[in-house]
């Protein structure tokens, strides 16, 4: 009888053991999936086409977290002309959580094609063809949101002897009308800046304003916005790029 009650007792606390190494590793591997975090877009404008775009993160403390992202770029009216040789770019940085709704997030990210090295038209897709360092900054709470973003495209010449390079930027600002819409405006800049022996080229490809709408989960996990605008470069720089419009859609999810 007294072994059987050793026994048991054996029984019970190699099964409170595992039922404790068990609780734990589950919590741990919650808070793991709780500092992680990744949101995909489908952006579609008239002049880059088709890019998806996925940015992730993971939580190193309670303000800071590291970075990373990838944007698919396609054709789009520059490509189907130029060639770009499957553009792709693929990044990392760190966020900052400066307050609860406002954050700054400095990465820099690797250009791979043909469109930054100097082969635009011409030269093989190559890994590494340039540099890009950018910055993100982003206000979101009850009553606004709104985004800042800056990106200068560097090329590393891969033979060609010259290379392009771009300084992209925009800035939009929206007020919530409702917990599911909120409306703003957007503005939007593409330069073309030159690059090794290319100076002294430069120029607007586009510059646009206007307003866009957004609809949105207010759980947070998906939203659609669409964008419009109006051409403000001088008349001099179209002759290049001929789009008196400016028209974006981004389709988001988070996960």
């Amino acid at each position: 009888m007294k072994k059987t009650f050793i026994t048991i007792s054996k029984l019970f606390l190699s099964l409170m053991m595992c039922f404790v190494l068990t609780s734990q590793e589950t919590a741990f591997a919650q808070e793991e999936e709780s500092k992680f975090s990744m949101n995909v877009t489908l952006n579609s404008d008239i002049f880059f086409g088709f890019y998806p775009f996925v940015a992730g993160s993971y939580a190193i403390s309670d303000k800071v977290d590291f970075t990373f992202y990838g944007v698919l770029w396609s054709g789009g009216t520059g490509g189907a002309s130029e060639g770009w040789g499957n553009w792709t770019e693929f990044g990392a940085g760190v966020n900052f959580k400066v307050t609860e709704s406002f954050n700054i997030n400095p990465q820099i990210g690797l250009l791979n094609g043909s469109l930054t090295s100097g082969g635009t038209g011409s030269g093989v897709p190559v890994l590494g063809e340039g540099w890009v360092p950018n910055i993100t900054m982003g206000l979101n709470n009850d009553f606004i949101q709104g985004e800042f973003y800056l990106g200068y495209y560097m090329g590393i010449d891969h033979g060609q002897g010259f290379t392009n390079e771009f300084l992209h930027y925009w800035l939009n600002a929206g007020y919530k009308i409702a917990p599911f819409f909120s409306a703003g405006l957007h503005f939007e800049q593409l330069d073309f800046s030159g690059g090794k022996n290319n100076e002294g080229n430069g120029y607007a490809i586009y510059q646009a304003l206007g307003p866009y709408v957004q609809f949105s989960d207010p759980g947070g996990s998906g939203f659609a916005r669409f964008s419009s605008g109006v051409d403000l470069r001088p008349e001099i720089s179209t002759a290049r790029f001929e789009q008196p419009t400016f028209y974006k859609l981004t389709v988001g999810f988070g996960f």
